[in-house]
């Protein structure tokens, strides 16, 4: 059973998080803890291997709560900074490992280059910085993280395209707004889904409740998971209730084994 995969919901929250600063809703004053959301993450661990998807501004939080002492490699979905902003936290990893594998479109590590360009730096590094390893992924080439294929599969999110990933039986999809047929081919057969889930109305670059649900029968996976939630899709334990029997809300530090 050591080559199961073990998924732990590092953040499940949209990108101001739950609470949202200065907000007066009533999902944001909840005492549910799981109403309370950091930014999206997940954490992809069998064997020794620890990969996270995603590296927002949270990560740090995220990997002293979940006593992540090594990490192999981030592998990003895309370059807003709700999903990339923690990538200077990479920094004790790094003094203890050396380079931090990444994996990313070119369109995403170009712009994390820009913003990270010290991290990024060849010449007259500044001590102290940490340094990573780029491998470019695109959505037409599998490739190989530890022991395992990583299946790439691109969605729109708006104007821009992003990459969801399929690790054996688990695919985790964010920030999806649409998905063409062929794409979605990849992730059929899944035994557990993870797809975004904003909130009921309508928005214009996420799947809303009732989107995702429709996607979820559409994909048929044995159990779905709900993340990239929003305060305006309500409290957890409410939510929970109305969903289908094999469809859960996640919340962070939830952790399953796939």
């Amino acid at each position: 059973m050591n080559d199961a995969l073990k998924i732990t919901f590092l953040g499940t929250g949209t990108s101001q998080g739950i609470p949202v600063i200065g907000s007066n809703h009533p999902v944001c004053s909840s005492e549910d803890p799981r109403d309370k959301r950091l930014r999206v993450s997940a954490l992809v661990s069998w064997k020794d291997y620890n990969y996270v998807i995603d590296c927002g501004p949270d990560f740090r939080q995220q990997m002293l709560t979940n006593e992540v002492i090594t990490l192999d490699g981030i592998l990003f979905t895309h370059e807003h900074s709700d999903h990339t902003a923690g990538l200077d936290d990479i920094r004790p990893y790094f003094f203890r490992q050396g380079d931090v594998p990444v994996y990313a479109h070119k369109r995403v590590a170009d712009s994390l280059k820009k913003r990270f360009d010290y991290i990024f730096a060849d010449e007259n590094r500044y001590p102290g910085a940490p340094a990573v390893a780029v491998n470019l992924i695109d959505k037409d080439n599998p490739f190989t993280v530890g022991s395992v294929k990583v299946i790439p599969i691109e969605a729109s999110h708006n104007r821009i395209k992003v990459l969801g990933f399929r690790i054996k039986d688990f695919t985790y999809l964010t920030d999806v707004k649409t998905i063409t047929s062929e794409e979605a081919e990849k992730v059929k057969n899944s035994k557990v889904l993870v797809i975004n889930a904003l909130r009921e109305e309508p928005h214009h670059s996420h799947f809303n409740l009732k989107e995702a649900l429709e996607f979820i029968e559409e994909m048929k996976p044995d159990v779905a998971y709900l993340t990239h939630i929003s305060h305006m899709l309500g409290f957890h334990a409410q939510v929970e209730k109305k969903l289908p029997k094999n469809v859960h809300l996640a919340y962070d530090n939830l952790t399953i084994t796939v």
